[in-house]
Parts: C-alpha cells; sequence; structure tokens
C-alpha cells in the first residue's frame, strides 16, 4: 500500500505494521499534523529487555517521522498484571518498588528518544513520559463503573486472547487481571484528554486492549484515535525474542553489560540479520539491503555492523566500540595477540569433537566433564550437553575463559 505520510511509510517499509484500527484515516492525520501517540509500559523490573526493544523503536520511528512520543509508564496498571500471554497472576509489587522501577526504565528511555530539556517547555515533537497512576489511583470505583462500565460487555470481554487462551489453559485469573484491559482503554480515553494523544501503538497480543481504548475514547469523548499493532517478533527458528539460554537481554547496562549485549546481536542467525537491521537499527534501507546480500562467511560483516548499531542506541558509541574490541581481542586473538585456533566445518559434528578437534582439550572424557561442569561455551552461551554443530555461521568455542576457538565453513 502507497501511503502520503512519512510515518505509516517508514513503518511499513521497515516491517512494522501487523494491524491497523483505521489506515486511511491515520495516513490522512499523519500527513497534516504532528500525532501524539503512544506506548504503555508496566514497571515490573528495573529494566525492559529486548521484548520490548521493536515497541521503542516504534515511538524513535514516530518522532523521526515528525510526530510526538509519549511513554506511558503503568505505574497504575502494574499492580494489577497485565493477562496477556501469561499462565498465572503476577506477583504484587510495593509502590516504593514500582517507582524505582520507572526511574531505572526511563533512562532507556532517554537513549532512544529525544526528550525536553529539564526545566524547559519542550518543542511539539519531544518525547513525554507520563505515569497512568497519576489518573487511575484518583478513580472513585462507583462513577467508574457508571461511566465506563456500560461500554463493555462481558460476551465481548471472554473473546479476547489475553482473556480466552487464559481460560482454555484452565489457569486462573482473578476479577482483579479481568479488569486490566478496561484500565487500559481508560488510559487511551484519559491521554486524548489530557495532551491531546490520537494514536496507540503496541504488540500484537495487544490488539483487543487497543480496540477497546479506540471504541471507548469515541464513544465517551466523540474523538477519533487510532491504533497500530507490531507483528509478534520471532527469531527464524521459532523462538521468543530477547530470550536465550542465559536468561533475559535486559536493555539498562546494570542489569546486562553492554558487551553482553553486544553479543547478543552479533549471534543473530543469518535469516533474521535484514530483518532486525530494519526493526532495530537506523541504517538507511538500501545499505540493509545490501548487507542483508552478503553471503558465507560475509554475513558475519553484516552481524557485527548491527551488534555496533544496535548497541549504540541502546548504551552510546563509545559503549559499542569497547564491547565490539573486545570480542575481537577475545574471539579474533587470542590473549597473547595469536591467532585463534580455526577448524572447517563441512558436516554435522558434536560439540565434544569440535573441542577436541581445536586442541581446546586432550581428549573426549575432558570435553565431555568439561560441559557437564559448564565450562563449555558455544557463541558464548553456556552449552548444557554435547549439542550438534552444523555448517553455516562461523560458530565461536570456548573451554573456560581463556580458551577459544572457531568453526568456519
Amino acid at each position: 500500500m502507497s501511503y502520503q505520510s512519512d510515518l505509516l511509510r517508514i513503518l511499513d517499509e521497515r516491517g512494522y505494521v501487523h494491524q491497523m484500527t483505521d489506515p486511511d484515516g491515520l495516513d490522512a492525520l499523519a500527513a497534516k499534523e504532528v500525532v501524539p501517540g503512544y506506548i504503555g509500559f508496566d514497571a515490573t523490573a528495573p529494566s525492559l529487555h529486548v521484548g520490548s526493544l521493536v515497541q521503542i523503536m516504534m515511538l524513535r520511528r514516530l518522532q523521526q517521522a515528525g510526530h510526538k512520543p509519549i511513554v506511558v509508564m503503568g505505574g497504575g496498571t502494574t499492580k494489577i498484571g497485565d493477562p496477556s500471554g501469561k499462565d498465572e497472576s503476577r506477583k504484587m509489587l510495593t509502590d516504593e518498588t514500582i517507582a524505582g522501577n520507572i526511574a531505572s526504565i526511563r533512562k532507556t528511555f532517554e537513549q532512544f528518544l529525544t526528550f525536553a530539556p529539564e526545566g524547559g517547555e519542550g518543542g511539539a515533537t519531544d518525547a513525554t513520559l507520563v505515569n497512568n497512576d497519576d489518573w487511575l489511583a484518583t478513580l472513585d470505583y462507583i462513577p467508574f463503573l457508571r461511566d465506563v462500565g456500560p461500554h463493555f460487555t462481558i460476551n465481548r470481554m471472554l473473546t479476547f486472547d489475553s482473556v480466552r487462551l487464559r481460560l482454555e489453559r484452565e489457569q486462573p485469573l482473578t476479577f482483579l487481571e479481568f479488569n486490566y484491559m478496561i484500565l487500559q482503554a481508560y488510559d487511551f480515553l484519559e491521554l486524548s484528554k489530557r495532551v491531546g494523544c490520537r494514536l496507540q501503538l503496541g504488540g500484537s497480543d495487544q490488539w483487543g486492549n487497543i480496540v477497546n481504548g479506540v471504541e471507548l475514547t469515541r464513544r465517551i469523548a466523540g474523538t477519533r484515535v487510532y491504533g497500530v499493532t507490531t507483528p509478534l517478533i520471532t527469531t527464524a527458528d521459532g523462538g521468543k525474542m530477547g530470550k536465550t539460554a542465559a536468561g533475559a537481554v535486559w536493555l539498562n547496562a546494570e542489569q546486562l553489560s553492554p558487551y553482553d549485549y553486544w553479543q547478543f546481536w552479533r549471534d543473530a542467525r543469518d535469516k533474521d540479520v535484514g530483518r532486525f537491521l530494519r526493526l532495530f537499527t537506523d541504517l538507511p534501507l538500501d545499505e540493509i539491503a545490501r548487507l542483508e546480500a552478503l553471503e558465507g562467511s560475509e554475513i558475519n560483516t553484516a552481524k557485527k555492523i548491527l551488534a555496533d548499531e544496535a548497541t549504540s542506541l541502546a548504551h552510546g558509541g563509545a559503549a559499542a566500540q569497547a564491547a565490539a574490541e573486545t570480542a575481537r581481542m577475545t574471539f579474533e586473538e587470542g590473549s597473547s595477540g595469536e591467532s585463534l585456533p580455526t577448524m572447517k566445518i563441512e558436516a554435522p559434528l558434536l560439540l565434544t569433537e569440535a573441542l577436541l578437534g581445536l586442541g581446546l582439550v586432550a581428549s573426549k572424557n575432558e570435553a565431555r566433564r568439561l560441559i557437564q561442569q559448564g565450562g563449555a561455551k558455544v557463541n558464548g552461551e553456556k552449552a548444557d550437553s554435547d549439542v550438534t554443530l552444523r555448517p553455516g555461521a562461523e560458530v565461536r568455542i570456548s573451554a573456560g575463559k581463556k580458551k577459544h576457538g572457531l568453526l568456519v565453513s
């Protein structure tokens, strides 16, 4: 589809768009005026992780296209818990913990978005961060039920994935969580009144909640607002984005070092490189097309650029450069500056065979003990079994902290 607004053109070309409530209406609006748009983030931990990064990048694209990003921290909704994609209720957090998490998470947004200078008025497209506890905590229950309740039917609420899937799996859904979709819809209504917000962005699992907000705002305030969702971002092997054997890939440096963050992107699968470059970097599309066309061992150049660009956005250019240099010293040179041992792989082989063939161990028994003790790593991740390695991208094998080798095809 051909769009007249820079916003929808950018989102479409880079692969962010999954669903839209009114593409023509939003396109026309974004082509003629600044559109304030928001995404909500619950503050359940001191940091967001890579699974939230596509949403953060959506706000970045919004600002790059000349519009106003609104970061809504769920100080109120965090107390309830979004049931979307969950099998069990969220643990209750104290107000102090939630406030501390919000302060920590804000540092991530300051890396990706331009906020108004502290104490200054700011421009029309400067990002703002608000806390939905500011309006949710002051709601009077009876007036809220009277004004908002009639616009929601239990029949329809039961059809939304966040509720239906939980019930189908016979997992308990508390009345507290059942209220989440109503409060999120109310957020959109309140933001439209307070700051003229016209757009909500989110992941595909938020589609039902977003539609609720669009309809509630139209019915109560008479304001036409819009919603856009992104596709579910998975890796080429079907894995969930941001989940690794070592745990979540956090965005704050206190939770995950810039080096480990850089390494996460460097270890991307070949088939993911082009898509990740479009979603998670600011590189021009023609440059991305050139990089994703690289084949064989040359695709590693594209992976390093992906790691550099993604880490620069999250942690700054200096941190990205330091991480890249650490990786080079670790994997491309030995500690004494000598080249790492390299082994050509033309057929599948076991990790024990790779460790032995690279000279990192003296026997297969030693290799098996190393794996059992957690000292063997494949591309920086601990191997908990004698995994099969296959020809393809360059693979880094480690035995302990000081012995490393490379498998090449």
